[in-house]
């Protein structure tokens, strides 16, 4: 029985070297076409991994705080199919945005010069086409002149004000109310050409008059036509309808906003302005713990069959009961445990949490002393430099790199006990300790950035910037919010959940007091000891 165990073993053995030889010599084609990438960091390079968590590269090192030296790596690059399509979509996608912000900014463009010189034409096309007939402009006539031109400035830059402002996103759809009110213009502009080539230019008007009036009348109603674009684009979404409560899937990080009446997508870019600035930085490197536990805590559970038949085999006897009755119980046995082991697991949480909270005031304690320290010597620095009378005073930046070695290993120390150490590169932690030794900063401002996390918006745009968010909502993106609204805004590595609810209609009343009601008399008795 051992010989037979031993050559099925030994067989088996033999066939998975067989398979690595195959897997080795099909590789051996792709390793000689691979390309060689050295890199070299010096010392304003990131020396700090750049991605999320389990996704950090090869060739990155985070040990800014212990050495210098410069990393080097080799590595082989492959694309796939799947790869290629991806790359051409993107670059698809990223053409149609370009060509669609583009052929927006013409159409303004054109529309806004057809506004603004139709006045103008109206008032020299009589003067160029029948100059002979005209009548002659009296000083009332005159001082249309002035008004126009006025008119014609402000509605220039109110235009300039209100639509020609940089884009702060590229949303799916058109904005409507704006597509509406150039569609308006438009429509009112050429309707004012029609009536201005069939009354004046056919019938060769001589009333010059009249031509500058009918011109003033434009100007007015494309500035009525302006103030309409302001309530509808402006002031009609100041008053708050709705709250959002906006969760983020990974960690669960809630806020509440307030909103007024929007379209879906413009409510999903004032969601994504609001995560930027309110919430703390994703970091995925927090949620490894709990689900390397959860993974832990799976590897040690085994299924077992209690309640299977377990046939007897054709050449034994009738012992094999005994066997399975023996089965039965050891399966059940090993069940318990692992139930027991599960009932325990919350008591593995408590004390994991109370050392890492430990570990974290340590590590705090150290830095805080060590950055404390680095602070006064710069003081005696700054003290020295000022009492002589010549010489060259330590640039703060100088400063910066000649205090930070002394503080360097205790704050690495301290982000990889946080997880914050992709966050934080060695150059970024220099630039903010020289900004705080210029500005005569202590060293509680300077380490305000590093015990807690900030906004996302404080950070490096490298760990944050999500090169396309995706709005994903069963209702159309260009329709208003309404009570019980869901959508979702998906990137690459977790998601931003939005609810809407609306704003109660309150109902409040007026409750009068009678200022006679609040007097009263205070009768003292003779007896009453004082």
């Amino acid at each position: 029985m051992m010989d037979e165990d031993f050559g099925t073993y030994a067989t088996s053995v033999m066939e998975a070297e067989d398979e690595v030889l195959q897997v080795l010599e099909v590789s051996e084609p792709l390793l000689e076409k691979g390309d060689v990438i050295v890199t070299t960091f010096g010392n304003d390079a990131n020396l700090l991994p750049s991605g999320n968590g389990a996704g950090n590269k090869l060739g990155q090192d985070d040990n800014w705080g212990e050495t210098t030296t410069a990393v080097t790596g080799t590595s082989e690059h492959s694309l796939s199919q799947e790869d290629i399509v991806r790359i051409t979509k993107d670059l698809e996608d990223s053409v149609g945005l370009d060509c669609r912000r583009y052929f927006t900014l013409t159409v303004a463009v054109i529309l806004g010069i057809l506004v603004i010189l139709s006045p103008l034409a109206f008032m020299v096309l009589p003067h160029l086409l029948w100059p002979e007939k005209l009548q002659s402009c009296g000083t009332a006539c005159e001082g249309l002149f002035i008004s126009v031109a006025f008119k014609l400035l402000i509605l220039l830059l109110a235009v300039w004000a209100l639509f020609f402002r940089s884009p702060r996103a590229s949303l799916p759809r058109i904005f409507v109310f704006r597509a509406l009110l150039a569609a308006l213009v438009f429509l009112f502009v050429v309707s004012y050409w029609l009536f201005y080539g069939v009354r004046i230019l056919d019938s060769q008007d001589e009333n010059y008059q009249g031509i500058v009036q009918y011109a003033v009348s434009l100007v007015d109603a494309l500035l009525f036509i302006h103030y309409l674009a302001i309530v509808l684009l402006e002031l009609r979404q100041l008053q708050p309808y709705y709250s959002v409560c906006i969760t983020r899937s990974t960690d669960g990080e809630t806020r509440h906003y307030n909103l007024g009446q929007l379209s879906i997508q413009r409510a999903a870019l004032t969601v994504l302005e609001h995560y930027y600035c309110d919430f703390a930085i994703h970091n995925p490197a927090l949620l490894s713990a709990s689900k390397s536990r959860a993974a832990k805590h799976l590897a040690g559970l085994k299924v077992y069959n209690v309640d299977g038949d377990f046939p007897a085999a054709p050449n034994e006897g009738p012992g094999n009961n005994a066997a399975t009755g023996l089965a039965h119980s050891q399966s059940r046995a090993m069940i318990a445990a692992a139930a027991h082991s599960r009932d325990s697991s919350h008591n593995e949480l408590y004390y994991e949490e109370a050392e890492h909270e430990r570990r974290v005031r340590k590590r705090r304690a150290r830095l805080v002393v060590a950055v404390e320290e680095a602070f006064t010597h710069v003081k005696h620095m700054k003290e020295e430099e000022e009492k002589k009378t010549t010489g060259d005073v330590m640039d703060p930046r100088e400063a910066a790199q000649a205090i930070f070695p002394s503080m360097a290993r205790a704050l690495q120390k301290y982000l990889r006990t946080t997880k914050q150490q992709h966050c934080h590169s060695m150059e970024s932690i220099q630039q903010h300790l020289a900004f705080c030794i210029s500005n005569n900063m202590s060293p509680k401002a300077f380490l305000e950035s590093y015990l807690k996390p900030g906004p996302t918006l404080q950070y490096n745009q490298n760990h944050w910037l999500a090169h396309q968010w995706t709005l994903v909502s069963e209702a159309s993106v260009t329709s208003g919010l309404r009570d019980g609204t869901l959508f979702v805004l998906k990137c690459t590595d977790f998601s931003l959940v939005v609810s809407v609810k609306k704003i109660p209609y309150i109902r409040m009343s007026e409750e009068y007091i009678d200022p006679k009601s609040h007097k009263f008399v205070l009768r003292l008795q003779s007896e009453t000891s004082v």
